[in-house]
């Protein structure tokens, strides 16, 4: 997601410090009574064991191999919005392409909008997001069938909490067999409690955020077969296809919505036809309806009603959102190879203003063309940001944020949600089992649009989301890490504690990105190792051990140290300078500098001189200074005397305790 699952990134950032400020509380008590264990590098530098074992269709280096495969979900969907009753009812047809080496007598469906029954596991878990006091009947589901030769007919089926099982007539075929299966249902759109999806009333029309609003394919893949885990709190895991869906709503009202519209003949005016012909050639925002054009618009005739039809290909999901209220803009796109996108926003008029949403549409096409141009071309024909009730969530091609969000929350969050088109909505990992790849990856990528926007307008992003207080981000990252109680990187996204939530999943991760790429690689081999992964697994579903892999295969280094101790283990790091002599008790002869590694996690550090002439000296502590010893001696040449030897001089490392990062010789 999200910022809310991505929130509001201020509101975000306060939580984290609030949380951070108490743990440092908890863990000056727990270290008066205990002791980390010693440094042992037999451990640290084990051979490690990913969770999923190199094959030919997860291959060695990362990348999906010859016996690759994926199976294909695409969809047509009928849908009708009842306004008034707030209810969603719709007619779908998917078209399931089994790709797999097995034939599939079954098909198990993901039932998003039954999180909001009294009685779902979501319910029964407890804190975190899910809805409190306020709930809908979930999903009703009024017809099953599935199509042959030509003719749909009736099939079983059990609905089990988020998920149902229909039982085939018949198997699909591996290989490339296909069956055509058809749902009629309908739900009551959930009201602001929904979070993801929204519905809520606005004095120019209501507004209505629509997500999780059709029966979407569970993913069938080599790892588990059916990946059914039920849906919590934690987002979504789906297959790639082709969607063509139709939104049936009363005629005054605006929808946007995933893809591209196919039929804006017969759905808008002709001067907001021609205006969209000329934002496809701008890159100056240009209105498309304007605050006075909602203001006067005249309320459409009962019973009468428009639809809207959309196409996207190369897509895991589509998502709408509708109103009357709607003031909408745009903005070309420019991206790599001469090709563009339209960037757009869609708002109420209380939200108009240039330290508000009338700089939505520039923020949304200045991170999609840098994320596009940094990272991997953006594929999809419109990058939609919405004000309205889903505020902080992301879907392909368009977002849901806050009403009255402005200036840097604003970019902030606009370019989060947006950035989530590459985590996960390309690079297609489970967000249920590993949220972190989502995430925590986009919000390592926020930190560069952040410093680039303007020169550093909104920057620098690190600051704002590790470290709102006077602390720099490494030594927040620190405290976590000195948390007994915080769990690894690698968890299962849903037993990780709301507590923990922003702290390990966004920035533990993405602070690890940014030590991957500054301080361990470089950006001349992270970037060019990054991006393979990005395009390999375009489209496709990687699991973490395929990212660990791909980075050490293209990015030329062993990182097992890294991911051991800082992603699949919560260890602490500590360096220290314990001595400093000169050999012969002259600054002549040279100096050894002693150095201890006192903490379990190891990291690249820099060793700073600062002799009493004022000149200073860097030198590079590898991770292989501690291949065999907790303690390192670093024999300097002949030189002045010095001042001060400090491991870690500008702060980048998450160092437990830096009393003792400095020693002063005699």
């Amino acid at each position: 997601m999200e910022a809310q699952s991505s929130g509001n990134s201020i509101v975000m950032a306060l939580r984290v410090f609030a949380f951070l400020a108490a743990a440092v509380l908890a863990v000056s008590a727990q270290a008066q009574t205990a002791t980390p264990p010693p440094y042992d590098p037999l451990k640290t530098f084990a051979p490690l064991t990913l969770p999923l074992p190199a094959t030919s269709i997860r291959t060695g280096a990362g990348a999906p191999g010859p016996a690759y495969w994926q199976n294909r979900a695409d969809y047509a969907i009928d849908a009708k919005l009842d306004t008034a009753a707030k209810v969603l009812s719709a007619e779908e047809t998917v078209t399931y392409t089994n790709n797999s080496p097995d034939a599939l007598d079954m098909l198990w469906l993901q039932l998003d909008q039954n999180i909001y029954k009294p009685d779902s596991r979501a319910a029964a878990m407890g804190g975190g997001r899910r809805p409190r006091n306020a709930f809908t009947e979930g999903y009703v589901i009024e017809a099953v069938s599935v199509e042959r030769a030509g003719r749909a007919a009736p099939v079983n089926y059990l609905v089990s909490d988020t998920r149902m099982r229909v039982d085939l007539p018949q198997a699909v075929k591996a290989g490339g067999g296909q069956v055509k299966l058809h749902i009629r249902y309908h739900y009551t759109v959930p009201g602001l409690f929904g979070g993801r999806t929204a519905w809520n009333a606005n004095k120019h029309g209501d507004i209505f955020d629509i997500a999780q609003w059709y029966p979407r394919m569970a993913v069938y893949d080599d790892v588990r077969g059916w990946d059914t885990l039920p849906y919590l709190a934690n987002e979504f895991y789906l297959e790639y296809g082709a969607f063509d869906y139709a939104v049936t709503v009363p005629a005054d009202m605006i929808v946007a919505g995933s893809g591209a519209l196919t039929n804006p003949q017969d759905v808008l005016a002709p001067e907001q036809r021609a205006r969209l012909d000329r934002a496809r050639a701008s890159d100056k925002t240009v209105m498309i309806r304007t605050p006075e054009e909602v203001l006067a618009a005249v309320p459409a005739k009962p019973g009468a009603v428009k639809t809207w039809r959309f196409h996207m290909d190369n897509t895991r999901d589509v998502a709408f959102t509708a109103s009357r209220a709607f003031v909408w803009d745009a903005a070309r796109i420019n991206l790599p190879q001469g090709k563009t996108a339209l960037a757009q926003s869609v708002y109420p008029p209380e939200s108009v203003g240039e330290n508000a949403w009338s700089r939505s549409t520039e923020y949304m096409k200045d991170a999609v063309e840098r994320f596009s141009k940094r990272w991997y071309p953006y594929p999809w024909p419109n990058a939609i940001n919405v004000a309205g009730p889903a505020t902080g969530m992301e879907y392909p091609g368009i977002v849901f944020d806050g009403i009255d969000d402005k200036a840097k929350t604003l970019f902030y969050i606009s370019a989060h949600e947006i950035g989530h088109s590459w985590f996960p909505m390309i690079v297609g990992s489970d967000e249920r089992r590993d949220a972190w790849i989502d995430e925590g990856f986009n919000t390592f990528i926020d930190v560069y649009e952040s410093d680039d926007f303007q020169n550093g307008l909104y920057g620098p992003k690190r600051d704002a989301e590790y470290a709102p207080g006077p602390q720099p981000p490494a030594d927040q990252i620190a405290t976590l890490l000195n948390d007994p109680e915080a769990p690894a990187i690698v968890s299962r996204a849903d037993t990780i504690r709301e507590k923990y939530r922003h702290p390990v999943t966004y920035f533990k991760t993405a602070f690890g990105l940014t030590l991957l790429r500054e301080d361990i690689l470089g950006p001349e081999r992270f970037d060019p190792a990054f991006r393979k992964f990005i395009a390999d697994w375009a489209y496709k579903h990687p699991k973490p051990s395929d990212f660990f892999r791909a980075m050490e295969s293209a990015g030329g280094e062993d990182l097992s140290w890294f991911w051991r101790g800082y992603f699949l283990n919560n260890w602490t790091h500590d360096l220290a300078v314990t001595d400093v002599k000169y050999v012969g008790g002259e600054p002549s002869n040279g100096a050894q500098v002693t150095v201890a590694n006192l903490g379990r996690l190891i990291l690249p550090a820099t060793l700073r001189v600062t002799y009493k002439s004022g000149e200073k000296r860097d030198l590079r502590l590898p991770a292989e200074t501690w291949i065999q010893s907790g303690t390192h001696v670093v024999n300097l040449e002949p030189g002045p005397a010095i001042a001060d030897v400090t491991v870690d001089p500008d702060h980048r490392l998450p160092d437990r305790d830096r009393t003792n990062n400095s020693f002063k010789p005699n």
